[in-house]
């Protein structure tokens, strides 16, 4: 009996053929959507397109890849980096996550583990000297998810609608 080869997990910045797969994560809360069954509106390209052309933005994903493909495999998370350049701490870049994702049905397998970690060692091999993130204030089981990865809550966020 063969043994099934172990998945390998890439993080890389997200395509255009990925943008389905992405907003099906971003609509996923507590079930899987498909990604088939996702618009990708104008808007949506829009946004993605303006993503992809700011250096300082990145969507990135994390793919699962069984087959042994050179391309493909399964999209399981997603997170958006920007890159922000400060005058505070000594003038550090400062990474900000927003939207990071793990399908529901993965959650709970370390998925979400080397997706955080895996771009937090990118943001600090591009010079960044902190990482922060935002998080819905609903999304408790991420925050105690954060906490283990040594995120501290040090500010609290506002939002203003326009």
């Amino acid at each position: 009996m063969t043994a099934e080869p172990a998945p390998v997990l890439t993080l890389r910045p997200a395509t255009r053929g990925d943008l389905p797969c992405v907003l099906a994560l971003l609509a996923d809360e507590e079930r899987v959507v498909d990604p088939g069954t996702v618009a990708v509106t104008e808007a949506y390209e829009r946004a993605f397109a303006a993503i992809e052309a700011d250096s300082r933005n990145e969507m990135l994903v994390l793919v699962e890849d069984t087959a042994g493909e050179a391309e493909g495999g399964t999209v399981v998370g997603c997170l958006q980096a920007t890159y922000i350049p400060g005058l505070g701490k000594g003038s550090a870049e400062r990474a900000l996550l927003e939207a990071v994702r793990v399908r529901a049905d993965r959650r709970g397998g370390g998925l979400g583990r080397t997706l955080m970690e895996r771009a937090i060692e990118r943001a600090r091999a591009r010079g960044c000297r902190l990482v922060q993130l935002t998080s819905n204030k609903q999304r408790q089981d991420a925050h105690r998810f954060y906490a283990r990865l040594g995120f501290t809550r040090s500010h609290d966020g506002f939002k203003l609608g326009l």
